[in-house]
């Protein structure tokens, strides 16, 4: 008899215990930008530490602008490094999109980015043909590889990695990653403007809902085009309305996206691109193919890919603004 009534006195002590999930907002910086995360969670724990030793792990691994970084190591030509799994994961994910995009996406552009001034180093004073034909030998994603040792091999020793293109977006991945081995299981991570989303907003009791940014939206007073729902997704944009570069002496506006066919700095029709796919990093890589592809192609292309939703902006012969939009972006659309 004892036992029979001992059962519901002890569920009730059980149920009686359990904590209210706390609605908790994180602000930092990383990758060189901020983050803001907010998140639900039953434990009282410093998850910025946590979070930190993240974004220290990231950079570390894949970051160029840190000289003694794994990825910087390799690109001085180190042929001894074994890479870890950060780097192995972001070199997969490249790896199936620059198969995905016919070679579009190609993390070994980083010769030149360099040279057209979007890296780390100072830009070359003068681009002509030669000069493209000589820095295309070390471009192509097929001239790399991993060894089974975790090293490194290149074809070229010159052939420069720059995964600037996934890395963030990756690093994102990571830090939800994070708070998921906290039991953390309801966040948003917003980090320069790319989007982690997992669970709900408990409080509103729907998705997370995040905007796009319009083209012509001020750095300083930032606007949205449109209002998107999120649920265990990620969202990456990219657009080159703002990154460019002028050359000092010609005048010549050089946008931020290359065609790593070609090795050329062109103006593409896609003027912005959000893309939504089950991983930031996937989101992050594809956001910067669309722009790099146009909009004919990037039509082509995302009828084969079932999982990745897009929001184009680009502009028509006339040189008139105009949207286009998957289906499954379009379910996905605010009020």
């Amino acid at each position: 008899m004892k036992k029979i009534i001992l059962i519901p006195v002890l569920l009730l002590f059980i149920f009686c215990e359990k904590k209210e999930a706390t609605h908790r907002f994180m602000q930092g910086e990383a990758f060189g930008t901020t983050y803001n995360i907010q998140f639900y969670s039953e434990k009282d724990i410093d998850f910025k530490k946590g979070l930190d030793s993240v974004i220290e792990a990231v950079n570390r691994s894949v970051s160029t602008y840190i000289p003694d970084s794994d990825i910087s190591k390799v690109n001085q030509g180190d042929s001894t490094i074994v890479v870890d799994s950060i780097f192995k994961e972001v070199f997969e994910i490249s790896k199936e999109v620059n198969k995905k995009t016919n070679g579009y996406f190609d993390p070994t552009i980083g010769v030149l980015r360099n040279a057209y001034g979007f890296g780390d180093v100072k830009p070359m004073k003068e681009i002509d043909s030669t000069t493209l034909d000589s820095l295309m030998k070390y471009v192509g994603f097929h001239k790399v590889k991993i060894n089974n040792d975790g090293t490194i091999s290149k074809e070229y020793p010159q052939i420069y990695f720059d995964f600037n293109a996934v890395a963030k977006g990756f690093g994102i991945d990571c830090l939800g990653r994070y708070l998921e081995s906290k039991d953390v299981t309801d966040y948003l991570i917003e980090l320069g403007g790319e989007i982690l989303a997992k669970g709900e907003n408990i409080e509103k009791n729907q998705d997370w809902v995040v905007g796009i940014e319009a083209v012509d939206s001020e750095l300083e007073d930032r606007s949205f085009e449109a209002t998107v729902k999120l649920k265990n997704v990620g969202m990456a944009s990219s657009g080159n309305y703002r990154k460019f570069r002028i050359d000092s002496a010609t005048g010549k506006k050089y946008v931020h996206t290359l065609n790593p066919l070609t090795g050329s700095a062109e103006m593409s029709d896609v003027t912005s691109s959000t893309v939504i796919a089950p991983t930031c990093g996937v989101a992050d890589a594809y956001a910067t193919s669309f722009m790099a592809l146009g909009i004919e192609k990037s039509k082509e292309l995302l009828k084969n890919l079932p999982n990745v939703e897009a929001y184009l902006t680009f502009n028509d012969s006339l040189n008139q603004h105009q949207v286009f939009m998957t289906d499954g972006f379009k379910k996905r659309l605010g009020n």
